[in-house]
């Protein structure tokens, strides 16, 4: 009996200690470590949410980059991180490929960390650089004729599989993948002529495809955007029926407090409930999504099962 008691006192105490942590959280500056490099959507909504907490918080939130391995190195990086609320992860839809796109990623995505709040989710979206001329069907008859290369954020992320299926499952058509440690740097490419085609979230090319710098092909949408209301859906263009997105979301290491988590995860709804980030999110291609950390753990394992099945069905070789 009294070894119950004894149990039954540190298990209160630990969760006396977890809310007392939380009515503190947090009294130091936050660390937001982004899967990927600059420009692209992990680090544009790291960038924007780590504000706007900023300013809620009272406390510095800290933005590093991390890039490599389709999110692979911050996603380790932050799984052996103190789980005290100061390390955050930043992470894309890549988080739940390379669960199955990896042999051996360095953490079990459904155990070594936890999924606090799904921020945003945006279309991926396919543009031309300057090389290519016509829409998407004229650029697929163009590789029928000739090998085209196109890059995306690295490979095991939502718009390289977007890609891989749309071209070679869909299309029939052997385009090659050269990725890069980012949606800007495979932008980059993408103006500079190094790809002739890139693959992204939105956000890392709004602006670029408004400025005339590379061209919309097609959304990967059930409907065209508000930001590129001239950019035809891939429905559209000829493929009935397909859709994919990109989303980011926050991730604390396993072990966390949960009232450390449940306050991380009320204050980004407030934030994504604002009129400002709401026109912010819109004007980039991101729509808000927010909930539960329940809703976005529950909706991980879902994800985690669909690219699956789409890395079998592509034949994307395992790493």
């Amino acid at each position: 009996m009294r070894g119950i008691r004894l149990s039954l006192a540190l298990a209160f105490g630990l969760i006396n200690a977890g809310l007392a942590g939380a009515q503190t959280y947090p009294d130091k500056p936050v660390r937001f470590v982004v899967a990927f490099a600059p420009g692209g959507p992990a680090d544009i909504i790291g960038r924007l949410i780590g504000q706007k907490l900023s300013e809620n918080w009272g406390q510095t939130v800290v933005i590093e980059n991390r890039a490599g391995a389709g999110g692979a190195i911050a996603t380790r990086f932050v799984a052996k991180a103190p789980a005290d609320g100061y390390t955050v992860l930043v992470n894309t839809s890549s988080y739940a490929v390379n669960a199955s796109l990896m042999k051996e990623p360095g953490y079990d995505a459904e155990k070594d960390l936890i999924a606090a709040i799904n921020v945003g989710s945006s279309p991926n979206l396919i543009v031309a650089g300057p090389a290519l001329k016509g829409s998407l069907r004229d650029v697929i008859n163009q590789a029928k004729g000739g090998k085209l290369n196109y890059g995306s954020a690295g490979a095991g992320t939502t718009p390289h599989l977007t890609a891989e299926y749309l071209f070679k499952v869909l299309a029939g058509v052997a385009v090659q993948h050269i990725p890069y440690q980012g949606a800007g740097p495979a932008m980059t490419a993408a103006m500079g002529g190094q790809v002739e085609i890139a693959s992204v979230a939105m956000p890392a090319a709004v602006a670029l495809v408004k400025s005339g710098k590379v061209r919309g092909l097609a959304v990967t949408s059930n409907k065209r955007v508000g930001a590129l209301p001239d950019v035809p859906t891939v429905a559209e263009s000829g493929f009935p029926g397909f859709e994919d997105y990109t989303w980011v979301g926050l991730f604390f290491p396993a072990g966390t407090p949960g009232a450390i988590v449940e306050r991380a995860n009320a204050s980004v709804n407030a934030i994504l409930a604002t009129q400002d980030t709401k026109d912010r999110l819109a004007a980039l291609g991101f729509e808000p999504v927010g909930g539960s950390a329940r809703d976005f753990s529950r909706y991980l394992t879902e994800e985690i099962k669909k690219w699956a099945k789409v890395i079998k069905e592509t034949g994307t070789p395992v790493e």
